[in-house]
């Protein structure tokens, strides 16, 4: 059960009026049923960080400018909660020379069918930094008749409009993945579309010279590998059993009608997300995700998926000192045709992660991550089996272009 916690209210003047939505929380369950959630029970700090994919540009001319050291090739993959899951067209292919976009926000219709899930992936203003991130839409509105789906799809939009339109400052300080998250969840709360709902956020930037860093907040995530190995991943930031840090809009009639009959307001903001940076080597993966993805695979499902993968196409050799990553990687990460629906490498680790998440969400036979936390915390549940849930992946693949002749021929 959830912990009764003290209520919080900041008031930020200037961007949204009191009395139509305030930027907090009641703590609606973290979905229906009261038992789902993978995470502990008490505080804890989660930030992932996922793959995504760019295709390489070369920024050395005439001796002015150093060459672009690192190329990011991002791929993402979804599937909804009670639809079937299509290796065809529940993938998403990206090209950091498009919009993902034409306009901030996406009617309905052009959303991607991930359900409450939501991702986003963009390059950051005119640089070759791109930005990624996903949000999982708190189901626990719906039974306030508010559809989840529209705060995360919406705040991905504008994260995605805000990234791709930035302009540098002039100071060189680059642009914070934290910052970014609270753009998104400013315009989120100025959008008079939007009265209510919530979503947890996992955003990451990666710099052209091969620092990533992720703002995490709630139970969405990443882990980083390297060399068939678990380099690092992140934990979920909870307040408690099934409750998971979230952003969020409460109408104030809510609020009122709390303060009335009692019932505790939980409030977080972009503020509280966990910051973590890393480094990233040639022939790295990152995974990005939500949890329908974390409470149905352990990190070493993961692992497993992607080492059989990498091995299989050869992008990373097995040798007597171990596991090695070849050169040139582009012959695996760029589409072959000009339509850029081929298969890639990122794209092909994507689906096969989603696809495992979705198989192992219906195995009732086969205990997951979730199942292991409800038998640890509520062993008189007689919980087995996955958890169905939507499900969002974000697989960046990391190249380093000095070791690419093709990248070199060019220069």
């Amino acid at each position: 059960m959830a912990t009764t916690l003290l209520p919080r209210l900041v008031v930020h003047f200037g961007t949204f009026t009191l009395s139509t939505s305030v930027r907090c929380q009641l703590r609606p369950p973290r979905l229906r049923a009261p038992l789902q959630s993978v995470q502990t029970t008490q505080n804890q700090s989660q930030s992932q960080s996922r793959p995504f994919s760019a295709q390489p540009t070369l920024l050395q001319s005439q001796g002015t400018q150093p060459m672009r050291k690192f190329t990011y090739h991002v791929a993402a993959s979804f599937s909804a909660k009670y639809k079937p899951f299509d290796p065809l067209t529940n993938v998403f292919h990206f090209n950091p020379y498009n919009r993902i976009q034409t306009e901030k926000k996406r009617p309905k219709s052009g959303r991607p069918a991930s359900g409450q899930d939501a991702f986003f992936i963009s390059r950051v203003g005119d640089t070759n930094a791109v930005a990624f991130g996903v949000a999982d839409g708190v189901g626990g509105w719906e039974e306030s008749g508010v559809d989840p789906a529209d705060f995360a799809h919406s705040f991905c939009d504008y994260m995605a409009s805000a990234a791709y339109e930035h302009k540098s400052d002039g100071s060189g300080t680059p642009l914070a993945p934290r910052a970014l998250m609270q753009r998104g969840y400013d315009d989120v709360c100025k959008d008079r579309s939007i009265h209510a709902g919530g979503s947890t956020a996992s955003v990451a930037i990666a710099s052209e010279d091969g620092k990533l860093e992720v703002a995490n907040l709630g139970d969405s995530g990443f882990v980083h590998l390297r060399l068939n190995a678990v380099h690092t991943y992140s934990e979920p930031q909870t307040h408690a059993f099934n409750t998971p840090y979230q952003l969020s809009i409460v109408p104030a009639s809510m609020l009122a009608r709390a303060a009335v009959f009692g019932g505790a307001q939980l409030c977080d903001y972009p503020k509280d997300a966990d910051v973590t940076q890393h480094t990233l080597k040639h022939g790295d993966i990152l995974v990005l995700a939500s949890d329908g993805v974390w409470d149905n695979l352990f990190n070493q499902e993961i692992l497993r998926i992607a080492s059989r993968y990498m091995t299989g196409i050869g992008a990373w050799k097995i040798s007597d000192g171990g596991i090695r990553v070849v050169d040139n990687l582009r012959r695996f990460t760029e589409p072959e045709g000009p339509t850029q629906r081929s298969v890639t490498l990122q794209s092909a680790l994507a689906v096969e992660i989603a696809a495992a998440a979705k198989a192992a969400s219906t195995n009732q036979r086969l205990d997951g991550p979730f199942a292991k936390e409800v038998q640890k915390y509520y062993p008189h549940e007689n919980w087995h089996g996955g958890k169905i849930d939507d499900i969002c992946v974000i697989v960046l693949v990391v190249s380093d272009n000095s070791k690419s002749p093709e990248v070199q021929s060019k220069l």
